[in-house]
């Protein structure tokens, strides 16, 4: 498909196209505007000289009956001669007559006026001799001529409504004419808006396409735009910055996974040489030495937690095929109440849920891990012998989960910000080792990658403690963005 080499041009050549139907329709009417003021003009002109020119002949055929009946009484040679003077006026009238579009029937009585006024023209003079009833029927022939020069003045206003009735017509017609030409040219302009409205919108898409692929880290797919130069350049632009965030994230990778190794390889050898202190392998221990160990051990094993969650983490952002299907929420959360038992028995903590049957599109393992990081910082918050409840219900076309523990709650302040990594609120927990602050971040990232949303629910009970999180989700179909995660705050 052909493209012009720059973007405007692209837009000013589709203006132009679709101006060329509206340009031309609005020439035609103009056209059909001079065409009917000019046939106006000569309808009236036409109308007029008619009008005007068989007055005139009635007015002479009056006059040579008047010079004759006169002429016939005096028999003054005079007379004749101002006759000749109106015949030759008479005679060019009817020449100004012949042009003007009267019908046949009109054309056939001025030539036969005109026949009949020289037959008697030359009788004038021989009809005097006569006796005076051949005169008074002479006589009565010219008064014949002069009903037939009126008879012409009607034709005359015939005329005038002719060509009244025909610029009405015309008027009519150009109107329609009009209205259909206004109407294929606005249909031939929008279809040429249409398809450039297309070829314009589609390198935007397509841009717009790749830079949402970009934004969900997917770059695998490799950037293709059709179109102008400019916007083709575009599209190589998006495709090497497309290439060099690929290789930035496999290095990326790469790092994350040899430093994890040689982070875990000296952090494990510590481990085992505080294991091994702690079981008095080496003799005992005095009170001083047993209290440095238990400080190195529990260091040793928070810093294992925070190298795990940091490595989970990002393991949330990366691009990574994941398993979409469907999950019975239920069955999810009672595996990781079973999982979380010992841990919530040994502090005394009663697990109690109530979950009805929810059946959605989601990724098993991601919806896993959201309840394991809930339920254990309930259970790490909960004060010994305290209880952590769990619903999940049904609300419209979500699902609803709720967890909540009887700890120290969360600070009104600090609900938003505990959905941040690596934040932790001012709240201490039970537990001695001290958490990553990822995991509700982490909980986050695949609740918006299902489509969903998680919250803490503002306590309005003053009687009663404790934090209570609330997680919502549809039933509908998955996002397409669950294999890519929106980041966190």
């Amino acid at each position: 498909m052909y493209y012009p080499r720059s973007f405007l041009k692209l837009i000013l050549l589709g203006f132009l196209l679709a101006s060329v139907p509206l340009a031309y329709a609005l020439w035609e009417m103009a056209s059909a505007l001079d065409r009917l003021a000019e046939g106006s003009r000569a309808a009236v002109l036409n109308s007029a000289h008619a009008s005007q020119a068989s007055r005139q002949l009635l007015e002479q055929m009056t006059a040579l009956e008047r010079l004759v009946r006169q002429y016939m009484v005096l028999e003054d040679p005079g007379l004749l001669e101002d006759y000749a003077r109106v015949r030759q006026e008479f005679l060019n009238t009817t020449r100004q007559l012949a042009p003007l579009g009267f019908d046949a029937v009109a054309r056939a009585e001025i030539q036969h006026m005109v026949t009949r006024e020289a037959a008697l023209y030359g009788e004038l003079s021989v009809t005097l001799a006569q006796d005076p009833n051949a005169v008074a029927q002479f006589i009565e022939r010219y008064a014949g001529l002069t009903d037939m020069a009126r008879s012409v003045l009607v034709a005359a206003n015939a005329l005038a409504e002719r060509e009244i009735s025909g610029l009405q017509k015309t008027a009519a017609q150009g109107g329609e004419k009009s209205l259909l030409l206004a109407i294929a040219a606005g249909v031939v302009a929008l279809l040429v808006a249409l398809v450039f409205s297309f070829l314009i919108a589609r390198p935007i898409r397509q841009l717009d396409q790749a830079i949402r692929q970009l934004g969900r880290a997917d770059f695998g797919h490799p950037v293709q735009v059709e179109g102008p130069e400019d916007m083709r350049y575009l599209g190589q632009r998006l495709e090497w910055l497309r290439v060099r965030l690929a290789d930035l994230e496999e290095q990326q990778n790469r790092f994350l996974r040899h430093i994890s190794h040689e982070l875990k390889t000296p952090l494990t050898a510590i481990r085992e040489g505080a294991e091994l202190l702690r079981d008095r392998v080496g003799g005992e221990l005095s009170k001083e030495q047993d209290e440095v160990v238990r400080i190195v051990r529990e260091n040793s094993l928070q810093l294992q937690k925070l190298i795990e969650d940091l490595l989970h983490y990002h393991q949330t952002r990366a691009m990574e095929p994941h398993s979409v299907g469907p999950v019975a929420l239920g069955e999810v959360i009672r595996r990781v109440l079973r999982e979380h038992k010992l841990a919530a028995f040994a502090k005394g903590v009663t697990l109690e849920a109530r979950l009805r049957p929810v059946e959605l599109a989601a990724d098993a393992e991601k919806l896993r891990v959201v309840v394991d990081n809930l339920l254990s910082n309930a259970i790490k918050y909960s004060p010994p012998g305290g209880a952590v409840h769990i619903e999940l219900g049904v609300v419209g076309k979500e699902a609803v989960l709720d967890v909540v523990d009887q700890g120290p709650g969360v600070r009104s302040e600090e609900a938003e910000r505990i959905f941040e990594s690596f934040f932790q609120g001012k709240t201490p927990a039970e537990g001695r080792v001290k958490g990553s602050g990822l995991g509700l971040a982490i909980a986050r990232e695949y609740v918006l990658a299902h489509g969903g949303s998680v919250g803490v629910v503002a306590n309005t009970d003053r009687a009663r403690k404790g934090a209570h999180f609330r997680v919502v989700l549809p039933l509908g179909e998955t996002p397409s963005k669950l294999a890519q995660p929106a980041a966190a705050t």
